[in-house]
């Protein structure tokens, strides 16, 4: 059986995106998650200045540069036992393109990564939200796909 993990992250705008925040949730409980501060301010969408940018801070101390983030990330991925087969997933392409380019490169091996978008039960991620808020911010988007993820196909 595997472990699942689930990655979200926010980021500028959809063209040229650079990365503002990523979480990655597991189903054991495990959590990571991280703000970067050296992205550009000045190419995000108005969307993301309106509902992105006003959730950050809320986690103190889990703001850091781009470069201290991709340290974290690596070192977080690496301690994730591989017999627990780990399986990243995503429902978006570009959040793991965005996770790659983080630690620049692939993911770790003995890692494996799935796009689970078509396997979220929408209505207990709409559940979670009206419960926990935080939507649009990538730690509490990646709780929601955990919660919401439909098991095995």
């Amino acid at each position: 059986m595997s472990m699942r993990f689930f990655l979200d992250t926010e980021f500028t705008r959809f063209i040229d995106l650079q990365l503002i925040s990523l979480a990655i949730v597991g189903e054991d409980g495990r959590e990571l998650y991280g703000e970067v501060t050296d992205f550009n301010r000045a190419a995000c969408s108005e969307f993301v200045r309106a509902a992105v940018l006003p959730q950050l801070g809320q986690f103190p101390g889990r703001a850091m540069s781009f470069a201290q983030l991709s340290r974290e990330v690596l070192a977080w991925l690496y301690r994730i036992p591989l017999e627990s087969g780990p399986v990243l997933c995503y429902d978006y392409a570009d959040d793991f393109a965005l996770l790659c380019d983080l630690i620049d490169g692939p993911l770790p091996d003995g890692w494996a990564h799935e796009n689970i978008g078509a396997r979220l039960d929408r209505e207990r991620q709409e559940a979670y939200f009206r419960e926990h808020g935080g939507r649009h911010h990538a730690l509490y988007d990646a709780r929601a796909n955990t919660f919401a993820f439909r098991g095995e196909a």
